[in-house]
């Protein structure tokens, strides 16, 4: 149909009629050229046009079992009170890291299972400098030859309650935070962050990044835990999130607030502590320091949430440079992956997409808990920092309500009036509606040795979740769990929830 005969057509009545165009959006250059007012609504088929998996999706959805299961696992990751207890030797607080009595090699890190020869070039940078930290080898040399000849074990953080930043490597000897939930004694880790600039966890090699890791085993990791001994309660996460909120931080990619925050709380007591001049030095110019205690936190209120049967909720989020993988809280502890994704962002001067390093690191275990990408409207000043506007990050965190379960009851979002941020991702509804998680994350150089070069945003592909409601096997309609059943209220409507 020529634009002549559209325009005829839709104008025989009159005043030019309006339309919503579904679907494809060039569908909708034809009525506008004719003269029509048309709105493009974003519309994509559920479960990406699969018809057997919309189906299943379409069981899933408002099922008894289901329903009640995600109430169970969201109340549990909402319940969680994360407190900053100590600091610790890795391999004094995770087992699998125990050389002495194990007598391996062991390295944690990031994301998903990825071997060796498999791995991306910031991540083998980070086992090259945890072999020299470790003293398994003298030259990156012998330390590339020693992991080549599989002298070394690689686990997932993720495995043993831990979580890393970028490549997250943790070995042995390195000290890791101890955030701790009071009420059950759970515990979850996160390893020390290093600050800005050349970085391990960035891949980055050499003196400058060595002499900085031992430093921080040797002078900040003491320092701290003597601090913390004047605060026999620990230090509240939580609070400190909820205020870092409401000061511009979304506490994932910009913990400047957070930083401030935490110091703030143990300042004076490390002031008084052997270095504590040189340690607040070094956490006054670290706007980072806080990214670790709130992927500890997160890991922590995400674990809580993890196991319940026929739930949704996703647990984990992780990538490792290669892949990006989800975990699910009903489908036990399998990784559903999908090759590691393309990061959207801004680059130092010198560099650009070509170089970048795909999607890597734990730190997306954040969005999991309703920070990062997720109330990325709490913190404007980071839009341009990753190529955005204000506006793509109110639209951001509300298009991320879209696909979760709950609103979060202390992690408020100021800028759109103050409601809880979105948590609790949802496998159905992120496919039920095709909208990616997003991810606030550094960029790193795909190249070992050189660092970070960027930041951005990237998503969780929807691989990941096609993948994990494939796995589910839809519950009998009629059987809900005993723990999930809610009983009948009493009269006076007083009586608990299970």
């Amino acid at each position: 149909m020529t634009p002549h005969l559209v325009s005829d057509l839709l104008n025989s009545g009159g005043a030019p009629p309006r339309i919503a165009a579904v679907g494809v959006a060039d569908f909708a250059d034809v009525p506008r050229t004719g003269g029509a007012h048309v709105s493009t609504l974003d519309w994509r088929p559920p479960a990406g046009g699969d018809p057997d998996l919309a189906w299943k999706l379409a069981e899933l959805t408002g099922h008894e079992a289901v329903e009640a299961a995600n109430r169970t696992a969201v109340d549990r990751l909402l319940a969680v009170r994360p407190v900053w207890r100590d600091v610790r030797t890795a391999r004094d607080v995770l087992p699998v890291l125990d050389d002495r009595a194990t007598g391996e090699r062991v390295l944690l890190h990031a994301g998903p299972p990825v071997d060796w020869a498999d791995m991306c070039g910031p991540m083998r940078a980070g086992v090259i400098g945890a072999a020299l930290l470790e003293g398994w080898a003298d030259t990156p040399e012998q330390a590339e030859l020693l992991a080549d000849s599989g002298a070394l074990r690689f686990e997932p953080c993720h495995h043993h309650e831990a979580v890393g930043p970028m490549g997250g490597i943790t070995s042995p000897s390195m000290p890791v935070l101890v955030v701790e939930d009071p009420a059950t004694g759970r515990r979850a880790y996160a390893n020390l962050n290093e600050g800005a600039g050349r970085c391990l966890r960035y891949g980055a090699l050499g003196d400058d990044v060595m002499d900085r890791l031992r430093w921080m085993a040797d002078v900040l990791a003491p320092a701290l835990r003597a601090a913390l001994a004047d605060r026999p309660d620990g230090v509240d996460l939580r609070s400190v999130v909820a205020q870092a909120l409401q000061m511009g931080d979304e506490c994932h990619s910009r913990n400047t607030a957070a930083s401030a925050l935490l110091l703030r709380d143990i300042a004076a007591p490390l002031a008084r502590v052997p270095h504590g001049p040189e340690v607040l030095e070094f956490l006054a110019e670290n706007h980072y320091w806080f990214l670790n205690f709130s992927m500890a936190a997160a890991k922590l209120a995400t674990s809580a949430a993890h196991g319940v049967a026929h739930s949704t909720l996703v647990t984990a989020f992780a990538r490792n440079g290669v892949e990006v993988g989800i975990r699910v809280s009903g489908l036990g502890d399998a990784w559903f992956t999908a090759p590691a994704a393309e990061v959207r962002g801004l680059y130092f001067a010198g560099y650009g997409p070509e170089d970048a390093n795909p999607d890597i690191g734990d730190s997306a275990i954040t969005e999991t808990n309703g920070l990062g990408g997720f109330a990325l409207a709490a913190a404007p000043a980071i839009t341009g920092f990753v190529g955005g506007t204000v506006g793509e990050a109110l639209r951001i965190s509300r298009d991320m309500a879209r696909i979760t379960l709950a609103r979060h009851e202390a992690y408020r979002l100021p800028a759109l009036g103050g409601i809880g941020s979105p948590v609790g991702i949802d496998v159905r509804a992120v496919l039920d509606t095709g909208i990616e998680p997003v991810v606030t994350t550094g960029i790193a150089h795909r190249q070992p040795g050189i660092g970070q070069i960027g930041a951005g945003l990237a998503h969780a592909p929807l691989e990941c979740f096609r993948k994990a409601l494939e796995a589910f096997v839809i519950p009998d309609a009629f059987a809900v769990p005993e723990e999930f059943v809610v009983p009948e209220a009493a009269d006076d409507m007083t009586a608990p929830r299970a």
